[in-house]
């Protein structure tokens, strides 16, 4: 079974520049997650989705490489059921003429 959440959206603090440690900037996180589903074994997206923004508001990363990281092992521990899981983190108003971001895939 694959889980996609897409264009969640949320304002945190991230990033090593001197603004953004202090302005809450936009980010899109996309999350693709491959497990096995059984009747009474299935993952809940709503709660990967408030997983993924607490964490990312709470630790106030400083590279979206260590975000990323930090996310594929505590999905994995809070879900063990995870696969395979990819995930994306954009921030699109860091630069006046792109999207920038970081993509990671796990295989557990």
């Amino acid at each position: 079974m694959t889980i996609l959440i897409e264009n969640l959206t949320f304002d945190s603090i991230i990033g090593i520049l001197e603004s953004e440690r202090i302005t809450p900037q936009k980010v899109i996180i996309d999350c693709i997650i491959n497990y096995q589903y059984t009747q009474n074994t299935f993952i809940n997206y709503a709660e990967v989705s408030d997983h993924i923004q607490n964490s990312i508001q709470k630790n106030e990363f400083f590279l979206i490489e260590e975000a990323l990281q930090s996310l594929g092992a505590t999905l994995k521990k809070e879900f063990s059921s995870i696969s395979t899981l990819s995930l994306t983190l954009r921030k699109p108003d860091i630069l006046d003429n792109c999207t920038v971001g970081v993509q990671e895939n796990f295989i557990f």
